[in-house]
């Protein structure tokens, strides 16, 4: 299928190439490439297709399960509340297969970046307070929560001392999805 590029404005300029799959972890998704033939532009997007049941996940998380493997979703929330960490979806989220150290060093590479855009002391302190935890964590001096929510059922934290429960109607209703219904 050719469409019309939304940078160069050319029209039919943009090939559209889609096509399903079924991964490990998320079931099936739909794959889509565009790409300009006329200015180079090009988007790639990953959806999952199949919905399963609202599932919530807990770890807490230690030295020992560093290695959990953790499959966050495009429409799952991420966070760590004792540390007031959360990562919610918007339209541009993307799923990802990791393990906890791997969704720690995410987090630390966000609260770095966000420590140039930081002016006042305070937050400053706090961010560098944040990130001083991370590092604990992942040395096995402190220990924290993470937690996963995912209104369509795609996200998962595979380990022998994860709690897996149902979302409840009124948690499914204060979460994001990363969707724009139009």
């Amino acid at each position: 299928m050719k469409i019309d590029c939304p940078v160069c404005k050319r029209e039919n300029s943009m090939i559209v190439i889609t096509k399903t799959e079924n991964i490990l972890y998320f079931g099936e998704i739909m794959e889509s490439t565009t790409r300009c033939h006329e200015c180079g532009y090009r988007h790639s997007d990953v959806m999952c297709l199949d919905q399963k049941e609202p599932v919530k996940y807990i770890l807490n998380v230690n030295k020992s399960n560093l290695n959990a493997r953790v499959v966050k979703s495009q429409s799952a929330t991420l966070g760590i509340p004792e540390l007031g960490l959360k990562v919610e979806p918007c339209p541009g989220s993307q799923g990802y297969v990791s393990n906890i150290e791997g969704v720690l060093n995410r987090f630390h590479d966000a609260v770095k970046r966000a420590l140039n855009l930081v002016e006042d002391e305070q937050s400053r302190e706090n961010a560098f307070s944040i990130l001083k935890e991370i590092e604990k964590i992942k040395n096995g001096e402190n220990t924290v929560t993470v937690l996963i929510e995912d209104p369509f059922g795609h996200s998962m934290i595979i380990h022998e001392d994860a709690s897996k429960m149902e979302l409840t109607p009124d948690e499914i209703k204060k979460l994001k999805t990363g969707f724009i219904i139009i």
